[in-house]
């Protein structure tokens, strides 16, 4: 699944709040600036466009783009938005590597597009702190690099990072469950983790203990920790279930091992409880909008920010900025909002939802 340690949190209230938006909310670039840093004698023409990258074709740019092996919904989800994002823009080639979560691989294939000498890198890690002396070279021979989600050691590395927010998934996916239950007496609540050795995990776990926090009539009984799959997933829920004979929510981390979850849920006969899920499934909304089983929601963690990866990419290759924000630059770092989507909204997401 998806890594990232260290990313600043924003605390936007909607999804039309985050400095960068989806595929479903237009393909304009979003909020963030980057110029040539010409003043233009302090002024802009009519429309400001001199400076701001558009739709309009512009200065040709070559972006070199090298994710992990698509092996996980999400992932795949992450290699299709940019691809289609870059195909929406006449002025951009987009040459994509194959993907691979082997670390010497996916070194060797960035250091082909380095070598192809492309004007910006995207590159979302197999293992942010294994690609950091990678990053170094891209950005040490002139090629500005977008960090994408899973972060380097260094910020020397790359130029932005973009990603989701792994704390505030789980402080949101508390603060839902919190909500729901906040007027039942000693009510119970289990937790089905990701992978514990992944950073990402332990944020996801801390931004949902601390929510509960607020809720003093909620305990968390139990918690699991399965490896983002199917397998696993049925697994973990499994015993999960088998160690609690009643609960009163689920919070999933993943809607791929999710799969697997709902299950082992439906073997059991179990449906007494709510389920949270998270990274936002077309398959879970699908769930939610039917509203006929125990799914009620899922916290995004949006595969869109690739798609906002590419567009920051041409802008930085064009040396043009985006409009909506008055710095000259691109901030050094994006952090996407964990929306929760549930029957209210999910139509409003559907079309972002992930396969």
């Amino acid at each position: 699944m998806t890594e990232n340690p260290r990313a600043p949190r924003i605390t936007a209230t909607s999804r039309r709040n985050m400095l960068f938006g989806t595929a479903a909310a237009g393909a304009a670039l979003f909020a963030a600036g980057c110029t040539s840093n010409e003043s233009n004698d302090g002024k802009e023409d009519e429309a400001g466009s001199a400076n701001v990258a558009d739709d309009k074709p512009g200065k040709k740019v070559t972006i070199g783009f090298a994710g992990p092996q698509a092996d996980h919904g999400w992932l795949n989800a992450i290699t299709t938005q940019a691809k289609n994002r870059a195909k929406k823009y006449k002025d951009v080639t987009l040459e994509s590597t194959e993907g691979s979560n082997d670390n010497a691989q996916q070194i060797g294939q960035v250091e082909t597009l380095i070598n192809k000498k492309v004007d910006v890198l995207v590159i979302l890690p197999a293992d942010g702190k294994a690609l950091t002396q990678v990053g170094l070279k891209a950005m040490r021979a002139g090629i500005p690099v977008v960090n994408l989600d899973r972060i380097f050691d260094s910020q020397q590395a790359y130029r932005c990072w973009i990603g989701g927010d792994n704390y505030g998934m789980g402080l949101n996916a508390g603060h839902y469950i919190g909500e729901q239950l906040k007027d039942k007496k000693n009510a119970k609540v289990v937790e089905l983790a990701g992978i514990d050795n992944l950073e990402l995990t332990r944020q996801r776990s801390k931004g949902f203990d601390d929510a509960l926090k607020n809720y003093p009539n909620i305990k968390k009984v139990a918690r699991q920790s399965a490896e983002f799959t199917v397998e696993s997933g049925q697994a973990k829920m499994a015993q999960l279930l088998r160690a609690q004979t009643k609960f009163d929510a689920l919070w999933n981390h993943d809607d791929d091992q999710g799969v697997g979850a709902e299950r082992a849920i439906k073997q059991a006969g179990r449906d007494e409880f709510l389920m949270v899920g998270g990274a936002g499934s077309k398959r879970v909304m699908e769930a939610i909008k039917k509203d006929d089983g125990v799914i009620k929601a899922t916290v995004l963690y949006p595969p869109t920010m690739a798609a906002s990866a590419i567009d920051l990419a041409r802008a930085l290759g064009q040396g043009k900025g985006v409009s909506g924000m008055a710095e000259f630059e691109i901030p050094a770092s994006l952090t996407l909002y964990s929306a929760v989507v549930t029957k209210e909204n999910v139509d409003e997401y559907l079309p972002i939802g992930f396969t």
